[in-house]
């Protein structure tokens, strides 16, 4: 196997890239300028040196705590629950919301070996008991295990707080991702949001 067999095969194992993809890609930077090339291969070997988790949302940010916890123009008073960091950018992306958010990293998933341990809730209850907090609102993916974690963390929030707890709408589609979701739709989801 050589170095273009080795490369393409590793940008076939990202995410949305198969095999043809990837080819293209590792030929497309056959040709490309050097310089580029350089800089291009620095920021992928120094994303995970600069790159981390935020201590307070768990959101990615080079600056501990992230620009949005720290921001003092932000609402304070709503925390956004997602699934992933992609999820922190997909939102602000759409604008619209100005609070604040926590992150799971994942979400409860049994067949996967995924229990409410291995997810960011414990610091999410002590945010929420929090008297400034006035809502969260839990938007897990409409998937089955996004909705189970998501009955989850109203059952546990509403025995260890009295903030009040709220799911996006259904204007997302069921089995779609954030990620995917469009700025209108969004947007609607975040005004139709109920209590659960």
């Amino acid at each position: 196997m050589n170095i273009i067999d080795e490369l393409t095969a590793s940008f076939s194992r990202l995410p949305g890239i198969g095999k043809k993809s990837a080819a293209r890609i590792v030929n497309h930077l056959l040709k490309a300028d050097p310089a580029y090339m350089h800089a291009f291969s620095k920021q992928i070997a120094e994303l995970q040196e600069k790159i981390k988790p935020c201590s307070i949302c768990g959101s990615w940010t080079e600056k501990d705590p992230c620009p949005i916890c720290s921001n003092p123009v932000r609402d304070r008073s709503t925390i956004c629950v997602v699934e992933q960091p992609q999820d922190v950018q997909t939102i602000e992306a759409a604008g619209g919301y100005t609070g604040l958010y926590h992150v799971l990293g994942g979400v409860i998933a049994p067949l996967e070996g995924i229990g409410p341990d291995q997810l960011n809730i414990a610091s999410l209850i002590v945010r929420a008991k929090d008297e400034e907090i006035s809502e969260i609102i839990i938007a897990t993916n409409p998937t089955f295990e996004g909705d189970s974690t998501a009955l989850y963390l109203q059952k546990l929030l509403a025995e260890h707080t009295n903030v009040k707890v709220t799911r996006l709408a259904t204007g997302i589609p069921v089995g779609g991702d954030l990620e995917y979701a469009d700025k209108l739709t969004l947007a609607r989801s975040f005004r139709g949001r109920t209590a659960i």
